[in-house]
């Protein structure tokens, strides 16, 4: 039987967001896996993925700024951009 996988600490460390993110969010400290998880339950209530490229996403007003003004990013960037708005 496999061991089962212990999941990295790094990951379940509480970030902070900043207030940007916040809007998003909300402004308890959560996991970065569940600050992700609550930041595609906002792109698809919003439908805020690309129809044609499923990769993109078409930033509304609270998540262009997150996004840095960017009115449309990738799946990869956007991590990147959402990292800029954590407090650690």
């Amino acid at each position: 039987m496999a061991a089962k996988r212990k999941p990295n600490a790094a990951f379940m460390k509480p970030v902070q967001p900043n207030e940007k993110l916040a809007v998003v969010v909300g402004s308890k400290p959560l996991p970065r896996t569940e600050l992700t998880k609550k930041l595609w339950q906002y792109i698809k209530k919003n439908g805020l993925q690309d129809k044609k490229v499923k990769r993109n996403i078409n930033a509304d007003a609270a998540l262009q700024a997150v996004f840095g003004g960017k009115k449309c990013v990738n799946m990869f960037e956007m991590t990147k951009l959402v990292n800029k708005n954590v407090i650690k």
